[in-house]
């Protein structure tokens, strides 16, 4: 069963990131990267990893993708254009791509195991103990300070960006609750006396 669900899940994730790649619609592009991230979680979930399966569908699932979708949706692009002009640059792509391919295949090849590889990763990780526990009592035990520093360093990239991408615009109008609270009905409304066949 753990074969067939293995088998199941790669061939899902790439059928999705191929047709995410050469989808014609931006939308469904994003819902093929969707079925990618499910099914690598479920790669994640068989290799025994439940954690890094759950960030991957809470983060990319939860967020980042549906983040994708809303903004493919919601904006009005011209993506006729845009895959025009990506078009001009496939030969090199494409070369691009083959030696990336490469260098995969160069590493895969002369990849070996180390000897000490297992007493090392037990004596990190206990075998009493579920995945998801020892991980957490790693990071909140022995990289506490590290944690919390990479939490702020994020938070201070965070704060970084609004600040460099905030704009005040002069001549628009901006609402003002005080003064809305605050107004003077009298001076709120003026009544018009129109006569017939006049305009004001």
């Amino acid at each position: 069963m753990s074969v067939f669900a293995f088998y199941l899940f790669a061939l899902s994730a790439i059928t999705g990131g191929l047709f995410t790649v050469i989808s014609r619609q931006p939308v469904h592009s994003v819902l093929w990267l969707i079925l990618t991230f499910i099914s690598a979680a479920g790669l994640f979930v068989l290799l025994g990893a439940e954690f890094v399966a759950m960030l991957l569908i809470i983060v990319y699932v939860g967020a980042v993708a549906v983040l994708f979708l809303f903004v493919v949706m919601m904006l009005d692009v011209d993506f006729a254009e845009l895959k025009a002009e990506m078009a001009r640059y496939m030969p090199l792509a494409l070369l691009i791509g083959l030696v990336i391919l490469m260098q995969f295949v160069m590493a895969y090849g002369s990849w070996e195991s180390a000897h000490a590889a297992d007493s090392l990763r037990a004596q990190v990780v206990p075998t009493d103990k579920h995945n998801t526990e020892a991980l957490g009592a790693i990071i909140y035990d022995q990289y506490f300070l590290l944690f919390q520093l990479a939490g702020l360093i994020l938070l201070v990239a965070m704060i970084g960006a609004i600040v460099l991408t905030l704009r005040h615009r002069q001549n628009i109008k901006r609402q003002d609750i005080l003064a809305q609270m605050y107004r003077d009905p009298a001076k709120a409304m003026q009544l018009k006396d129109v006569k017939p066949g006049q305009g004001l």
